[in-house]
């Protein structure tokens, strides 16, 4: 066969089924050959210890297996000066075996956007809050998280038996919470909570930039870069700046 042909073949089959097709060229001596066998046992062991480390993930999940419905909770745009928080609340099925998820922020932008897709696919429910720049102005950043929180969490079905936060614990739910220091990446389940979190953040930023092209919101997603506090300190405030936060820094921009 081609060495095009054997690729095609070690391609279409599953990383489970890879050794397998790997064995009637196991003897061919040529150097491409083996050099494409080499490559692909490359990608059989990485995919085995990716399947490692998704096990690991799912140690709170199976802590707490009792519980029907488990749920992951996470945020993002806590910390930015302009734009909404987002928060979002992911029920993943007890055999999931999604790969790669992670910690949003240990996660290329590009694999965010493709497991985004796949989480929604996978998950039995998932729910999103948005908190914008006006309402974190009237109640604090701390408060108007917990409230995108509670809409995330009000929006599923079915109702969750129990919430794994990535490190806080939310009023005013009834719902049993387990809050996880850096719980983003040590629970799949929050995991993909702050993947769907973030994608759906960083998507609402690029159409900001496209109605404030002027402060380059799709390149720094509101957070206080260089950039962007330059184009502050240039263009003054915008409509979906956090007054709160800019008044210790640019106090003559929220005055006016």
């Amino acid at each position: 066969m081609k060495i095009e042909e054997i690729r095609s073949v070690l391609e279409q089959a599953g990383m489970e089924e890879l050794e397998q097709a790997m064995e009637p060229f196991v003897l061919d001596r040529r150097k491409t050959v083996q050099k494409l066998l080499e490559s692909f046992r490359r990608k059989k062991r990485n995919y085995e210890e990716e399947k490692i480390r998704t096990e690991r993930m799912k140690r709170y999940e199976k802590q707490y297996e009792q519980y029907a419905w488990i749920c992951g909770v996470d945020e993002a745009g806590r910390g930015p000066l302009a734009g909404p928080v987002v928060a979002a609340a992911v029920i993943l099925p007890k055999d999931c075996s999604l790969l790669q998820i992670n910690d949003s922020k240990q996660v290329p932008e590009k694999k965010r956007e493709e497991l985004y897709d796949r989480i929604r696919e996978t998950a039995l429910s998932v729910g999103v809050g948005i908190v914008g720049p006006e309402r974190i102005d009237e109640i604090n950043i701390l408060q108007a998280t917990y409230q995108a929180m509670r809409d995330a969490v009000s929006q599923l079905d079915p109702v969750p038996s129990l919430l794994l936060n990535d490190a806080v614990s939310i009023p005013e739910l009834a719902i049993p919470q387990v809050p996880i220091i850096k719980g983003d990446a040590k629970s799949i389940s929050i995991a993909a909570a702050s993947i769907i979190a973030k994608v759906t953040r960083d998507r609402m930023m690029r159409e900001y930039d496209r109605m404030y092209p002027e402060y380059g919101f799709a390149a720094h997603k509101g957070y206080g870069s260089a950039a962007h506090m330059e184009a502050i300190r240039t263009h003054g405030a915008c409509p979906i700046h956090r007054k709160t936060f800019l008044k210790n820094i640019f106090p003559q921009e929220v005055e006016a």
